[in-house]
């Protein structure tokens, strides 16, 4: 096998990522970033995708094994990259000067390739939690802040986790959330649980990035919460176990579920001042969120990896890689025809396509939205990519894995795994719910508006007719009246 097989993606062979932008964003896209685009495909494909199985070995077989492991593949793909110059793609050049000076859409287009494979992300320093927590560190962090968590992190020299949601609320509307923290003089005081603790499992994680209820009295619900850093290694954290994913541990970085009990932290760690978690927070989901549905178009197949907020990552371009394949297998004949000549099989797998360019646009318009005029000013765009997208995946992922039978829901292909991640992502980084209504009563606010212009034009027309000296008359009136007379005349 040659290299130019594990890059093939034509009847033509290879056709590099740079000539497959979208030309919608094209001029928004540097030469520098085209360049860099296929050195991560070419990366992925090449490297990470292959590696990916000896990862998943590497990993041990029981929960302690897995959860205590530290794959020596993965610091050996982090060395090519960095000799690659793949490296801190993600932190935007609008805002941040730590990163590789990428635009949103521009490292958009470069987590679509790196979602395809389990170690990419990570090999390029790219994967949540960590991204996110950078962004926070490096946009909201003091100089000490970034000093001590910030630059070891973009180093790639540990791992952070992400505690936000509790088993005892609705976490989806953050106002819910009960952690306390506490104010004892030079300390905070935190005492609650946490779950789905994205990052938690893993042994390299050494900062916990924690949200939790700083001023339950405040008359005002958004200032009642902060955000805080916390060590993992503080005294009082209890990590319980950590969660599956529909049968899935994602080792070794995990989502714990933890508690903390009288936990003390410096007063020094809270982020931006108490008071200001609803502002972090908000700040910190923006972009995250169109990194994961990027990843989710290119599809990270992880056989225990759910698609995490690393959009997730997972799958429709995989998915649909695994799905034309199977079709054009000679050996799959049912009822005497290849898959290729059954007509149903092509129309999926043409509404596929169809689909995830349709949200692949999607995502990018959003991007450059967020480019342009900043996240807050791309909301609805962001929200409208986190609906579509989960559900563009799916629905990909459960054609290809009707198509291939048996084997499509088995180990012998990841795209059963693929779906477990796929399903999780109408759930994290907020629930297709909220990004719906969210939508929606963005939508509605413009009513009045619509209203009175509709209203305007139709008296703006009834002058027109007066103006012509003509009488409005519906075209198809009739007239008709039933009783003495006979006939309606018309």
């Amino acid at each position: 096998m040659s290299k130019a097989d594990l890059l093939a993606n034509t009847e033509k062979g290879h056709l590099p990522a740079s000539q497959r932008i979208p030309p919608i964003a094209l001029p928004y896209v540097s030469e520098r970033a085209k360049q860099t685009l296929d050195l991560v495909e070419k990366f992925v494909e090449e490297e990470c995708i292959p590696a990916d199985a000896v990862y998943h070995q590497q990993l041990g077989s029981t929960a302690l094994e897995r959860f205590s492991a530290e794959p020596s593949i993965i610091e050996t793909l982090k060395s090519r990259a960095r000799s690659l110059g793949l490296w801190n793609l993600f932190l935007p050049k609008s805002h941040f000067s730590q990163g590789a000076g990428f635009s949103n859409l521009e490292y958009g287009l470069m987590a679509e390739y790196l979602g395809k494979s389990r170690t990419a992300s990570e090999a390029t320093n790219c994967s949540a939690p960590d991204t996110g927590n950078m962004e926070v560190l490096a946009k909201y962090g003091d100089e000490a802040q970034k000093k001590r968590w910030l630059e070891p992190l973009l180093r790639g020299e540990c791992r952070s986790a992400f505690l936000m949601t509790e088993p005892g609320v609705a976490s989806s509307d953050a106002r819910n959330i009960e952690l306390s923290m506490r104010r004892e003089g030079a300390e905070w005081v935190l005492n609650g649980q946490k779950w789905w603790s994205s990052g938690a499992g893993d042994p390299r994680c050494q900062i916990y990035v924690v949200m939790g209820k700083s001023d339950a009295g405040n008359p005002d619900p958004y200032k009642q919460q902060s955000v805080i850093l916390v060590p993992a290694d503080t005294p009082g954290i209890t990590v319980h176990r950590m969660l599956s994913v529909m049968g899935y541990d994602d080792a070794p970085h995990g989502h714990g579920h933890i508690s903390f009990a009288n936990v003390r932290v410096p007063a020094a760690n809270m982020v931006l001042g108490p008071g200001r978690g609803f502002e972090i927070i908000q700040g910190r989901l923006g972009p995250g969120r169109i990194h994961h549905a990027m990843r989710s178009i290119g599809a990270k197949t992880n056989k225990n990896k759910k698609l995490t907020r690393t959009l997730p990552p997972t799958k429709a371009e995989r998915a649909l890689e695994h799905f034309a394949a199977r079709l054009s297998d000679p050996r799959k004949t049912p009822f005497g025809a290849p898959l290729s000549t059954h007509e149903l099989q092509l129309s999926r797998l043409a509404h596929a396509r169809i689909n995830i360019n349709a949200a692949r646009l999607t995502v990018l318009n959003a991007a450059i939205s967020m480019d342009l005029f900043g996240p807050k000013a791309a909301l609805r765009e962001i929200a409208a990519a986190k609906i579509l997208v989960p559900k563009t995946l799916l629905q990909v992922l459960d054609d290809a894995m009707q198509a291939h039978g048996g084997a499509g829901v088995s180990q012998d292909t990841p795209l059963a795994n693929m779906w477990a991640q796929g399903r999780t992502m109408r759930i994290v980084d907020g629930p297709d719910e909220v990004h719906v209504l969210q939508v929606g009563k963005g939508e509605v606010r413009r009513g009045d508006a619509l209203r009175g212009r509709i209203e305007a034009q139709r008296a703006r027309a009834g002058e027109l007719f007066r103006e012509a000296g003509l009488k409005r008359v519906d075209p198809l009136a009739l007239g008709r009246k039933s009783g003495a007379g006979g006939k309606a005349k018309l």
